[in-house]
């Protein structure tokens, strides 16, 4: 973030340079509205990163149960021995066949949210010269991991000193969010470069189910991915879940005017984000700091008109 700020901030200076090159003509200009964009990271509350746990949901919505969940059917119908097929479950766990088990005590419970890098459009419209209408539209590609386990039932064939039966695995999702923020901003002090703000509004976030993955050793399986086999009973293709809630956001910050054409604003957004996806959705806290980067529109200067100004006549 510091990087970036100095690259920014190196970048506006030379248009800051140019300006100041310009003879001022009439008048100084208002700023008409100002569009930007911004970057930064957001950290997302864990409650709904449960809806990344193996279980998945029918084209109803609703959770299957263990017996129909996305982990059974790949882990113990699909790639082990649930069907006759050949186990590739013991060989990636190095057991024999059918030297392990896999059941509802082993699914994950403590799926969490990975902070992720949210970048956006940002458009502000001056109300007078300290208060501003806001409308943002910020998306953010956030990952979820968690982890669950296999039981052995002899010591791996690979290492048979190791008396541990219980082997532990990763699961990892992604999620998709867009948000779309109204508000209004009040700027406070009086010093024409460096101000504090403060601003408040609405936020609608669509969010949507990505991808679901489990990592036994080497071998990757996509829990979304649907194998038709005809011969076998199946609960058939998972949903994936797409939602929007609505909440409302804060955020506070500092805000730098680089020149009449730019202003740099760095802010902390809290905000009560419904995502709209899995069991039981509720308003939850979601965090992010970023750096935003305006342009601003002025409205045009009057020049003066030459044949208008007297002549001086030298005696």
């Amino acid at each position: 973030m510091l990087s970036m700020l100095a690259i920014v901030l190196c970048s506006v200076n030379g248009f800051s340079q140019d300006d100041q090159d310009e003879e001022p003509i009439g008048p100084s200009r208002k700023n008409k509205f100002q569009t930007g964009f911004y970057v930064g990271s957001y950290f997302a509350n864990k409650y709904s990163a449960s809806t990344y746990n193996g279980y998945g949901f029918d084209l109803e919505g609703n959770r299957y149960s263990f017996e129909n969940s996305l982990m059974n059917q790949k882990i113990n119908l699909e790639y082990g021995y649930g069907r006759g097929n050949y186990d590739y479950i013991a060989e990636a766990i190095g057991v024999d066949q059918r030297q392990w088990v896999f059941a509802e005590s082993d699914m994950p419970v403590n799926m969490r949210y990975v902070p992720g890098i949210m970048v956006g459009f940002n458009i502000k419209v001056p109300v007078d010269a300290r208060s501003a209408f806001l409308f943002n539209i910020n998306g953010s590609k956030i990952g979820v991991e968690g982890n669950f386990t296999i039981t052995t039932l002899k010591p791996p064939i690979a290492n048979p000193a190791n008396n541990n039966n219980i082997q532990t695995f990763p699961i990892k999702g992604a999620e998709q969010r867009l948000m779309f923020q109204l508000g209004f901003q009040k700027l406070f002090g009086e010093d024409e470069k460096l101000n504090f703000f403060l601003e408040a509004g609405f936020v609608g976030t669509l969010s949507k189910f990505d991808r679901n993955m489990i990592y036994i050793n080497n071998l990757q399986i996509d829990l979304t991915y649907y194998l038709n086999q005809t011969q076998y009973a199946a609960p058939g293709p998972a949903r994936k879940p797409v939602g929007f809630g609505v909440g409302a956001f804060a955020g506070f910050g500092a805000n730098v005017n680089i020149n009449p054409k730019f202003t740099l604003q760095l802010v902390y957004n809290p905000s009560y984000e419904k995502v709209n996806i899995g069991t039981a959705p509720k308003l939850k806290l979601q965090n992010a700091l970023g750096l935003r980067i305006y342009y601003n529109f002025l409205s045009p200067k009057p020049k003066t008109d030459p044949s208008t100004t007297p002549k001086v006549i030298a005696d």
